[in-house]
């Protein structure tokens, strides 16, 4: 993969390329900081080299990660399942970062491919807790107190998601520009970094690999708990943030 490719493109220059225009890392939590970004880091590499377009690198991520919902509410819950489950939306996650990643490698993306991102997101949002919930009124002995967790947890989730997507829109017009806050411009310590971990989109992935065992109710639930909890917090703070505009 480090060998040139016919168009005289390769995976090292990419991979150095895209190291100098990673976005910021302020208010990341650690996964997506240290895991993600540099997976799907690697992934934007080798999708340059394959000449692949950002918007091609959203389908497949789509593909992974609608997968994964779709053997959440179509399967029980074994073993083999679970660690597949993991897998996809691990995947998944990693190439929903890698799309933007290609994109600024490749001179910038475009409103529409941003735009096919978010939306691709938001059904992801919208479907995945959903599917935990079918999951556990399919296949478990779930009580109604139980099944309200994933509802709890998409709706959590949802609130979250177009929260950050406004406050993002209306730093830029704040900005009076559409490009994004760059590595360098801004960044979060290490400690919080850790401290909204639990928060993080990519440890509930990694959590799915748990599915099959009975305490993953609670893991889910704690989940679910920081989750809210980080919501609460961060509204009083994002709304004090946007009355100084």
């Amino acid at each position: 993969m480090s060998g040139v490719d016919a168009g005289g493109v390769t995976f090292r220059s990419s991979l150095v390329a895209l190291q100098r225009a990673q976005k910021t890392s302020k208010g990341a939590p650690a996964y997506s900081r240290l895991v993600n970004r540099p997976f799907g880091r690697v992934l934007a590499a080798a999708a340059h080299v394959l000449r692949a377009t950002p918007n091609q690198v959203t389908a497949l991520s789509a593909v992974c990660t609608f997968s994964a919902i779709a053997l959440i509410a179509l399967a029980r819950s074994t073993p083999l399942v679970s660690i597949a489950v993991a897998v996809l939306l691990v995947v998944g996650y990693a190439l929903d970062a890698a799309d933007g990643q290609l994109a600024r490698l490749r001179g910038g993306g475009s409103v529409a491919g941003e735009w096919l991102d978010h939306v691709v997101d938001a059904i992801k949002i919208a479907c995945l807790h959903t599917a935990v919930l079918v999951n556990w009124y399919r296949f478990e002995d779930a009580s109604d107190a139980r099944l309200l967790i994933p509802l709890g947890f998409q709706v959590v989730a949802t609130i979250t998601f177009f929260t950050i997507i406004l406050n993002d829109q209306i730093r830029r017009a704040h900005r009076g520009t559409t490009t994004m806050i760059l590595q360098g411009d801004g960044s979060s310590s290490t400690l919080y970094s850790l401290a909204v971990v639990p928060t993080d989109y990519g440890l509930l992935c990694v959590s799915f690999a748990l599915m099959s065992w009975s305490g993953h109710v609670w893991v889910y639930g704690l989940l679910l708990a920081a989750n809210g909890g980080f919501l609460v917090l961060a509204l009083a703070r994002w709304y004090r943030e946007m009355r100084r505009y």
